[in-house]
């Protein structure tokens, strides 16, 4: 289990680290916002812990960043005790707050919560858009027809677009997430790749790829997989 703690107080850093390792968690730090957001693409923790006031760009803005691509559960352990604050982290995409001073046995008990709630809901899913199947554990995309199932073939990168949108159902995953996840950081400017791939996978999902149902672009923002309403 691979836990990032971004915080900008080295001691408390230090402290978290040779806890959580005696522990037997994998442990990878950040010292400030963009660093943060760097190693969670880098190293895809399974839990972030995250302070809110860091320098570079603050938690809320670090939480946002990371919940455009990753549904890992994130963790705010700060010094602001204000009822806003929290409220402001937990619409952000926090999903649980403890507040300093904290004792270790609480933060220990809120990880194994968080990672409880992993282990229930990592099931990779089958979402339906349409006649169309996309099984992500298997790793397939089949279209039901009057003569009978067709598989659809999909290219690795078309694959890879379409696994992060599927991950994020019903929300806005930015360009640079995309971008960022799939090519490198290199790449965040060349969002012509994007409207290629996503052209792409329009005309092999969709009914009707001019006026598409389920992927969406968000004008110049990025992309949202809508999903149908049960």
């Amino acid at each position: 289990m691979r836990i990032l703690i971004a915080d900008d107080d080295p001691q408390i850093l230090r402290a978290l680290r040779i806890t959580l390792t005696a522990k037997g968690y994998e442990v990878v730090t950040a010292g400030d916002g963009a660093e943060a957001i760097s190693s969670a693409v880098d190293h895809r923790p399974d839990i972030v812990m995250i302070d809110l006031g860091m320098p570079r760009l603050d938690g809320v803005q670090v939480i946002e960043a990371i919940r455009g691509w990753s549904s890992a559960p994130i963790l705010v352990v700060s010094g602001r005790t204000g009822a806003a604050d929290k409220v402001e982290a937990l619409d952000a995409g926090a999903d649980d707050y403890v507040t300093k001073p904290f004792s270790i046995d609480e933060l220990l008990a809120r990880i194994r919560a968080l990672t409880r709630r992993l282990q229930h809901d990592d099931a990779d899913p089958i979402v339906r858009l349409g006649d169309v199947t996309v099984d992500l554990a298997a790793h397939s995309v089949t279209r039901a027809g009057s003569a009978g199932t067709e598989h659809v073939r999909l290219t690795p990168t078309e694959w890879q677009v379409l696994e992060q949108l599927i991950r994020n159902p019903g929300r806005l995953v930015t360009r640079q997430t995309l971008l960022t996840a799939i090519w490198g950081s290199s790449h965040v400017a060349d969002t012509g790749y994007l409207r290629l791939y996503l052209s792409q996978l329009r005309k092999k999902l969709e009914a009707d790829p001019a006026h598409p149902r389920y992927l969406l672009t968000e004008a110049g923002m990025g992309y949202r997989l809508q999903l149908d309403q049960p």
